[in-house]
């Protein structure tokens, strides 16, 4: 009891408790980071602040939304847009933040790809990372049902409908999701359900996941040099080199993340105060009427690229690609076979891998938001194949790759 007795203040009381101190030394002072890494490090801590804004925005709008099909559209383009006091301001945030949180995402996505942060010891960082894709893309598209416009409507139904194979008598799963024949009230319900709470509470537990899977085998490094972080970290406590191999996560590195979370929401809110249309599909503005298809139902641009790996072939092989295409990058870490943890322009034919992979689901997502005809049509399925070409043939040029 003598211990407790001597708190004199809220942080020693909370500490003799909660161990605070240990906490922040071991997840902050004494928590290690690479030096010889890029500002493409601080993807991370980018996208983690902008999943706050997202769920404070949310929170704002949650106040004004009407989860009904009779009155969500008017509720978020006239209520929310018009009569509430700065109801547009967040609306924008929101609609921009679900937007480039998807480029935050393939950013930090295809920068472990390019380092080799999936190889031997960081399968669980790579894995868990994926989770958080899978969930941000579910949180996503219920957000995008929500508004009940037209492109939310037929979106819903075109996606849902992939879970029958086409058919709409694959053992009721899709009325089961549904909750109906069509998207309808139970529909809305469901999905309103899942945005708000459901898929939220899982990328909260993912995060926490993912940030301690990265405790462990700490951070890869831009040069792909494995690092005795005991050793290196006793070093640099003790001044004993003139240049540390490794730098405390607060403050130093902290520092640098803050510089380029800075720099991110100077571009972020430009975006919102003068470009947010293109997080604003326009045919979106109309109300969903189930009468009346689109000319041309597509997703949101981070979809497209899985969009167009199933839209040229026939429904069966088309669904099976689909679902390829949604699980492959999982099993990245397996099917690289190279022994090297190095940058992909020190990997020999795994440099032009990486380069083709990139470029072919650009030209997937360009291709995706255009209408399947004449040469479109061709180029599609010409990047299709050639993305299942080269998964088949990543196994294959790395188990030839020499030790570096």
């Amino acid at each position: 009891m003598a211990h407790f007795e001597k708190a004199n203040s809220i942080g020693e009381w909370l500490d003799q408790r909660l161990a605070v101190e240990t906490l922040k030394r071991v997840l902050q002072t004494e928590y290690w980071i690479p030096k010889n890494i890029n500002f493409l490090w601080a993807m991370g801590m980018v996208l983690a602040a902008t999943f706050g804004i997202l769920l404070v925005s949310g929170i704002f709008l949650l106040m004004y939304y009407q989860p009904n099909v009779n009155s969500a559209f008017d509720s978020v383009n006239y209520t929310i847009m018009s009569e509430v006091g700065y109801g547009w301001l967040w609306r924008h945030i929101h609609g921009v933040g679900a937007s480039i949180v998807f480029l935050i995402i393939y950013i930090h996505m295809f920068t472990g790809i390019y380092y080799g942060s999936y190889k031997k010891g960081r399968e669980l960082i790579w894995l868990s990372g994926m989770g958080l894709y899978v969930a941000f893309s579910a949180e996503a598209f219920s957000g995008y049902m929500l508004p009940w416009g037209q492109m939310s409507y037929w979106a819903g139904m075109v996606i849902t409908n992939l879970f029958s194979g086409g058919s709409l008598h694959a053992d009721g799963l899709v009325e089961w999701i549904r909750g109906d024949y069509v998207p309808g009230q139970a529909f809305l319900n469901r999905f309103f359900m899942l945005h708000v709470l459901l898929i939220p509470l899982a990328i909260i537990g993912l995060i926490v996941l993912h940030f301690g899977t990265l405790r462990i085998p700490h951070v890869n490094n831009q040069d792909g040099e494995e690092i005795d972080f005991d050793e290196a970290a006793k070093l640099y406590k003790e001044g004993k080199v003139k240049e540390s191999k490794v730098i405390p996560f607060s403050p130093v590195f902290l520092s640098k993340d803050v510089l380029v979370m800075g720099v991110y929401f100077i571009l972020f809110f430009y975006l919102v105060f003068y470009h947010f249309e293109f997080a604003m599909d326009p045919v979106n503005f109309d109300p969903a009427n189930g009468l009346k298809t689109p000319t041309h139902i597509y997703p949101e641009w981070y979809f497209l690229w899985s969009y167009e790996v199933l839209r040229p072939f026939s429904t069966n092989i088309g669904l099976i690609a689909f679902a390829i295409a949604q699980v492959i990058f999982f099993l990245l870490p397996f099917l690289d076979k190279s022994p090297n943890v190095a940058p992909a322009s020190r990997r020999g034919l795994f440099k032009f891998w990486f380069w083709a992979m990139l470029i072919d689901m650009l030209v997937l997502t360009f291709m995706g938001k255009l209408p399947p005809e004449g040469i479109w049509s061709v180029i599609g399925l010409v990047a299709a194949l050639v993305f299942f070409a080269l998964w088949i043939a990543l196994p294959i040029i790395t188990a030839k790759e020499k030790k570096l």
